[in-house]
């Protein structure tokens, strides 16, 4: 049996008694070492809301497991908060926690010698991490998330995270007291989970469910709901039919699964860092993806969900509503997804989906009247971003669609977010950040600080802002980022100067410079490149290796 092959290596034959006493350190049974051997990847701790409860999911998993003939063994990956990581020297460490999810994940079950992966992530850069590294691994493995955080009030209104990072903006100016900011801090994030809008975490959970990889559910059951519990325990035992029929990631994540979770990604609005995680996982999966698919899917994929930060529904909602496979039924009836595919269920895409009910047409938009004909993100290209840039289309005013402007040009996010609360930003104008790139940040960050200050000063329908580094999912505006080339590889954006006309032309994927040539090519020969921000440890390591944002960022 295919089980016994793997997990032989460190538990089976005579030269194999010393490993074996060293499993009944742990307390294990013969009759569990005689069962397959389940990794359980576990990345709770006490810092992430998003990951407080995962002791309580596993134990679920586990005892799916053990139902289900298997012997589960549990151990950890990290995770960082990036809301907590948020707009201080934290946020470069969070993409790059990424990679060291993905590859501590494959050290241990390398050297321990599982037969099958669970794995529990929760939030932003757990998910992509872990997804990369069960497509490296490739044995049978299944997710089970966390679920989403519900949704806080304030002022009788649904709430989430987002609303406070604008609170921030609306306070500075005026709109909001120091009293009512705290009374909305108290509010907004109620329970455990990842936070409730369709932002980069529950963007990747939702994913998951297209990937193939999770069960119906995962993405959008609330943490909080006992029926999240007993889905962990269906998923406990499902691995149990994957390792019996030898069903691994590769199996599941093919081309045609990608160009699915790229067109649920267009019909959902999710978060931009989905174009930076999905290519890596594809690479990790022996699957070439090209960010100019994005715009190709987009172009014939309508937005159905506006859910926050585009508007004012949340992931609950869009569970109630029927959840991914509700959505992924109407894209699927309208000949837009490949229903063949196998998936973590033991079935196809059509045979999970058929007869999945839309029982909210207000939460996920019939075919016939989506928010958009088109997809909620795109993909922007010109002398600016020749690699390309990312905006969430889907969350930018109809006004801001197309727009020129003059450059205000900062070297840092600090001194943008400075000018931002500083009142120094004018209707009209295009910010730009940069040196905040894989390689210049280092570690990309977020920019959810100066975009939510811009908006909840109400200047989100006035103001752009174009960066080489990244948005958090709870981004809404005109705010264009992952450009490439990064200023830190000499790309365009490190010659923008303050008064530069900066032309904006999302429905057309355009981004331009609006500099002559001849110019561009002075100020090329007088740039130099940028002393290293951080100079020793790990993030200079990864500055030292990343690739550019339209690689997904991953390592070299």
């Amino acid at each position: 049996m295919t089980t016994q092959i793997r997990s032989h290596r460190v538990k089976g034959g005579t030269e194999k008694a010393p490993h074996r006493s060293l499993f009944r350190a742990l307390g294990l049974t013969q009759a569990e070492l005689d069962r397959p051997l389940i990794g359980i990847v576990n990345s709770q701790n006490d810092v992430v809301p998003g990951h407080i409860h995962l002791d309580t999911i596993a134990e679920a998993v586990k005892a799916g497991v053990r139902m289900a003939g298997g012997t589960p063994l549990e151990f950890p990956a990290i995770a960082v908060c990036d809301g907590i990581a948020m707009n201080h020297i934290g946020m470069k460490y969070s993409l790059a926690s990424r990679e060291l999810i993905a590859d501590s994940i494959e050290v241990v079950a390398t050297a321990h010698g599982f037969d099958a992966l669970v794995f529990i992530p929760s939030c932003d850069k757990v998910v992509p991490g872990m997804l990369m590294a069960a497509a490296r691994l490739n044995i049978p493995s299944i997710f089970m998330s966390g679920g989403p955080m519900l949704a806080g009030r304030f002022q009788g209104n649904a709430v989430s995270l987002t609303t406070v990072f604008e609170g921030v903006g609306a306070c500075s100016v005026g709109k909001m007291t120091a009293e009512e900011l705290t009374e909305l801090e108290d509010n907004a994030c109620p329970t455990c989970g990842s936070c409730s809008g369709m932002f980069t975490a529950n963007s990747m959970n939702c994913l998951t469910e297209v990937l193939g990889v999770a069960l119906p559910g995962n993405g959008t059951i609330p943490a909080v709901y006992s029926s999240r519990i007993r889905l962990a325990k269906e998923a406990g035992m499902q691995i149990m039919n994957l390792l019996e029929k030898n069903i691994c990631p590769r199996d599941m994540m093919t081309e045609a699964t990608f160009r699915n979770a790229i067109t649920v990604d267009m019909a959902l609005g999710c978060s931009t860092n989905t174009l930076l995680h999905l290519p890596a996982i594809a690479y990790e999966a022996g699957v070439e993806l090209n960010l100019d698919l994005v715009n190709e899917i987009s172009a014939k994929t309508p937005h159905l969900c506006k859910l926050a930060p585009a508007g004012n529904l949340h992931i609950e909602d869009l569970d109630a509503a029927g959840g991914i496979p509700a959505v992924m039924n109407v894209l699927y009836e309208a000949g837009l997804l490949d229903g063949s595919l196998i998936t973590a269920t033991g079935k196809t895409v059509a045979e999970n989906v058929n007869g999945r009910v839309n029982r909210n047409p207000e939460v996920i938009r019939p075919i016939d009247n989506p928010h958009s004909t088109t997809g909620g993100l795109a993909v922007l290209r010109g002398n600016l971003a020749m690699d390309g840039a990312v905006v969430k289309k889907g969350a930018v005013a109809a006004e801001m669609m197309v727009h020129q402007g003059p450059a205000r040009v900062f070297n840092s996010e600090e001194d943008a977010q400075v000018a931002i609360l500083g009142g120094k930003i004018q209707k009209g104008d295009v910010i730009v950040i940069r040196y905040e790139g894989p390689r210049g940040g280092p570690g990309m960050r977020e920019m959810l600080s100066p975009t939510a200050s811009i908006a909840g000063m109400g200047l989100d329908k006035d103001v752009a802002l174009i960066t080489d580094g990244r948005f958090s999912g709870a981004t809404r505006g005109a705010s264009i980022g992952h450009v490439s080339p990064e200023a830190a590889d000499g790309g365009v954006i490190a010659l923008v100067q303050e008064g530069d006309t900066i032309a904006i032309d999302i429905p057309k994927g355009k981004l331009e410079l609006c500099v002559d040539e001849a110019v561009l090519a002075e100020r090329r020969a007088a740039w130099q490149p940028p002393e290293p921000k951080i100079k020793e440890g790990y993030m200079a390591r990864y500055a030292r290796n990343v690739l550019s944002a339209s690689t997904g960022a991953r390592m070299r």
